[in-house]
């Protein structure tokens, strides 16, 4: 009868021991806050959004310079100093954030866009609650 195979070779590597000798490490723990952001200079478009939905409720519809007078007056509280400043281009800073929520909205469904200068609500915003 024939020997049996010589033993294969031993790994070149050793393996990895399968318990741990030191202790696990603590969780890691944030020991800094981070600062909290600083409150916009700006009033933030999204405000716009329930004055003109009331306004336009009680109007209708309103032209511009007519709806931009009504939230002056509905917001004069809340505008911020540097709402009342011009942009680069010279629009009133408030102005130009009251134009792009009236974009949002009519992208949204809730005003029509079909008539340049006119601000008037689809029936979807005027079912809006606010």
């Amino acid at each position: 009868m024939p020997a049996p195979p010589p033993p294969p070779p031993p790994s070149p590597r050793t393996p990895r021991a399968t318990t741990r000798t030191s202790a696990p490490r603590p969780a890691a723990t944030r020991t800094t806050t981070t600062p909290s952001r600083a409150p916009s200079r700006i009033t933030d478009q999204s405000a716009f959004r329930p004055h003109i939905v009331r306004i336009l409720k009680l109007e209708g519809s309103l032209e511009t310079e007519d709806m931009l007078l009504e939230l002056e007056m509905a917001m004069e509280d809340e505008l911020r100093e540097r709402d009342r400043q011009p942009t680069p281009t010279g629009e009133v800073r408030w102005h130009q954030s009251a134009r792009s929520e009236r974009k949002a909205m009519i992208d949204s469904g809730l005003m029509a866009g079909g008539k340049p200068g006119v601000w008037e609500l689809t029936d979807a915003g005027r079912s809006v609650a606010y």
